[in-house]
């Protein structure tokens, strides 16, 4: 909301400069957003009167003036404006005279010397059409300093207000703000009430009560609809960001910014029959003021007469029943309508209007008639008429209930001892009524505020208005103490800063995900969809972390980043109760960044395993599985303490298709609680003897993983077995096309003693026999 200084402080002047009083609002929870001039910065020009303007002698395009400034004789001026002629009144620059990139000075223009300049308002720095001269009115007086007279040296303060300071969004509520915080006096405007002079009465008949349970409408005649809006209006309605377009629309814009109070004026003679506020019908069309043709939709609340709807109820009148500059009757409109029924239905048609932001929030259903009186008199004191009587239609207003305030819950709540009578002033100050019972307050809040609900809304603003800036600041009484960390568990910290060791970049992305994304990773997926959804495509809950890395991954690509390699701690939703955290990862690219000391290869399966397992600090137990988001073959499910805990493989050629990814990524899922999981460090004592090793080499068959014989020997290995791991894959001569021979080496080591070759040879004998037993592998001869 945007509003001059000079209008605030007309009705309330605190005792601040403009930064004082914009930090009392800031601090009261009306943001200040920005405060802006209303002019730019000149001086030494003053109102001036064309006496004369004859054709310049030597140039065909200027004139030389005789210009009355306000001195004891006129002064000679060369102006090349078109429209410079005699009698006009303009702003004039002195000598010495500082304009906006330009300093005045006493010239000679083409052999005629000049004594200052006639401006244009894009020579001041101002609104409006540069083509000319700017014409000041009649009556500005002569010789008077042209920022003076206009108010120039105004501030514009814009706010940036919450949704629920709704009695704000007017310079009436702004005053009885800055009176409450300030202490300084309120001066709101006198509005009395207007007698008719006519028995004209228009008949309303609300049909639609809870949607508007208050409707007011008068009729005005003989209306002088092209008289002159006073420039004190003009200049408030401009500055506040409202262009003037005709007296009686001026007028209700000034109601509108003054109280708060949307209206609307129709021309009574395009209205017949009587005014009906109802719910749209099917099939009902409307003609805005903005000339778009919108069609009705059953939950619309309009305006209406015998003939269908002329407005749309809080948001904006029809071009059919508007009042034009020929206009002589008019009809005044003042209503309460319910936020409920007015907010969404300005956004859905895509407009966005003073009206609708008032009404959506709450308007003031106590000052209605007040507003349809001020607009009344301010019509018959510039466009002249007759008034009728106001016709009322009322159905149930909204109740202000009181509210309990306990004291001692205040102090307990706000940290600090606020004194009672000053809490009962302050909130009497903001027109709510107080009442002192003991220790505690009931207040009635005034029918303005719609925010103040309970007893926490009054404690809220009990603070706010002894002020933010009033409240010490007091250390944290409580001890500080380390709370203590679970070694066996790593943090999500620690487990970030793994990834990015192994060369990894940490993503983010959005939780709420495509549902066609989780069909395509996995069919028989059910996410959790929204109810509310931001986007069509954002309408479900991830039930995986790929979706957003693959997307993630597409975005670089399309940044020409050709190495990828990404990661997302985050929560998944399979269901309402069960949210697990997932590590997810994706490398795409070269497997080395570009370099001379290594030739350049792709990423594969084993590249990501291989990382995986310096992230667990072991072999890993990958088992072949079939993921229908991963490429048969080249995939494999995790397991851990006897059950899965994720995926890792190559993405589906499906999916790189449907993805239109140039080359496969490979990815992983996993639970992160169990990689967390850490076991205690134990102190152990480097062995003095040395180490004993056997290489074996079984023969199995082709499909059965390594990790199963590892499995089965790591199982039967005695204690004083330290490493079992595979060195060589051999399959060729001396193998059947179903066998494969896997060498394996054995490290043994006892920490008190040289092991005996009989010692070794029995641990050799278990694990051989454990192979045979377990996964019908045979050593090879």
């Amino acid at each position: 909301m945007q509003f001059p200084e000079s209008w605030l402080r007309s009705l309330v002047n605190p005792a601040l400069d403009t930064a004082q009083l914009a930090h009392a609002l800031t601090m009261a929870g009306l943001e200040v957003e920005a405060l802006a001039p209303a002019a730019p910065a000149f001086s030494n020009v003053v109102v001036a009167e064309i006496l004369s303007a004859e054709k310049h002698p030597d140039a065909d395009r200027l004139r030389v003036c005789q210009v009355d400034v306000g001195e004891a004789a006129p002064v000679t001026i060369v102006c090349g404006a078109p429209n410079a002629a005699a009698g006009l009144k303009v702003p004039c620059a002195r000598p010495g005279a500082e304009l906006p990139g330009i300093e005045i000075k006493v010239a000679k223009v083409r052999g005629v010397e000049s004594f200052g300049m006639l401006c244009s308002t894009k020579e001041l720095g101002l609104e409006g059409a540069a083509d000319g001269l700017m014409v000041l009115p009649a009556d500005a007086p002569v010789g008077e300093d042209l920022r003076s007279w206009l108010n120039l040296n105004d501030t514009l303060i814009t706010l940036k207000l919450t949704p629920n300071r709704a009695d704000c969004l007017s310079l009436q509520g702004l005053a009885r703000e800055v009176g409450a915080i300030t202490g300084a006096e309120v001066r709101l405007p006198q509005i009395v009430e207007v007698a008719p002079s006519i028995q004209d009465a228009m008949p309303v008949q609300v049909m639609a009560s809870e949607a508007c349970p208050r409707y007011l409408a008068r009729m005005v005649r003989g209306i002088d609809a092209q008289a002159a809006t006073p420039r004190w209006m003009a200049q408030r309605l401009e500055r506040s960001g409202i262009r003037p377009l005709l007296a009686p629309i001026d007028i209700t814009n000034y109601v509108l910014l003054e109280l708060g109070q949307p209206m609307h004026a129709f021309a009574l003679s395009r209205l017949h029959g009587t005014i009906e506020v109802r719910l749209a019908r099917a099939g009902e069309t409307l003609k805005l003021l903005d000339g778009q043709v919108i069609e009705l939709a059953p939950d619309m609340l309009v305006i209406a007469d015998a003939g269908g709807p002329v407005a749309l109820a809080g948001i904006m009148g029809g071009q059919p029943t508007s009042v034009e500059r020929f206009s002589v009757d008019v009809m005044l409109e003042a209503a309460f309508f319910a936020p409920a029924a007015i907010a969404g239905r300005a956004r859905r048609l895509g407009l966005s209007t003073d009206s609708s932001h008032r009404f959506e929030r709450g308007v003031d259903f106590g000052a209605t008639r007040e507003a349809m009186e001020r607009a009344t008199q301010l019509l018959l004191d510039i466009c002249g008429g007759q008034p009728g009587p106001i016709t009322e239609a009322v159905a149930e207003l909204p109740r202000r209930a009181p509210i309990t305030l306990r004291l001692p819950r205040l102090t307990r709540v706000a940290g600090i001892e606020l004194d009672a009578d000053q809490v009962a002033r302050d909130l009497a100050a903001i027109g709510a009524e107080v009442e002192r019972q003991d220790d505690r307050l009931v207040v009635t809040p005034p029918s303005f505020r719609f925010d103040l609900a309970i007893e926490e809304d009054l404690i809220e603003e009990a603070v706010r208005l002894f002020g933010y800036d009033n409240i010490p600041a007091q250390p944290p009484a409580a001890p500080s103490r380390m709370l203590p960390q679970d070694e066996t568990v790593l943090a999500d910290d620690t487990l970030r800063q793994m990834m990015v060791d192994l060369d990894y970049q940490e993503v983010i992305t959005y939780s709420f995900v495509d549902p066609a994304w989780e069909a395509a990773f996995d069919a028989g997926a059910r996410p959790l969809l929204l109810a509310n959804p931001i986007a069509s495509q954002l309408s479900a809950m991830r039930t995986t972390l790929w979706g957003g890395l693959i997307e993630t991954l597409r975005h670089n690509l399309n940044r020409q980043q050709a190495r990828v390699r990404i990661f997302e701690l985050g929560r998944v939703y399979v269901s309402l109760a069960g949210q697990p955290m997932r590590l997810g990862g994706l490398i795409y690219g070269d497997a080395l960044p570009e370099q001379w000391g290594a030739p350049s290869r792709r990423v594969d399966f084993f590249d990501l395993k291989g990382d995986l397992e310096r992230l667990f600090g072991h072999a890993l137990d990958a088992r072949s599985g079939v993921h229908p988001a991963l490429h048969p073959g080249q995939c494999a499910e995790l397991w851990a303490d006897g059950r899965s805990i994720g995926w890792i493989g190559s993405l589906h050629p499906r999916l790189v298709q449907a993805f239109d990814l140039p080359a496969t990524p490979v990815l992983f899922e996993l639970d992160s609680l169990v990689l967390a999981r850490r076991s205690l460090p134990r102190y152990a004592t480097l062995s003095r003897f040395p180490q004993m090793q056997r290489d074996l080499a079984f023969v199995l068959d082709v499909h059965t993983p390594a990790g199963e014989l590892l499995a089965a020997l790591r199982e039967a290995a005695a204690d004083r077995v330290r490493s079992i791991e595979v060195f060589d894959d051999y399959r060729g001569k001396g193998m059947t096309e179903n066998q494969k021979s896997l060498a394996i080496r054995v490290v043994m080591q006892d920490t008190e003693r040289t092991l005996t070759d009989q010692e070794v040879d029995d641990a050799v004998q278990k694990l051989v026999d454990a192979a045979l037993r377990q996964c019908n592998a045979p050593l090879r001869v």
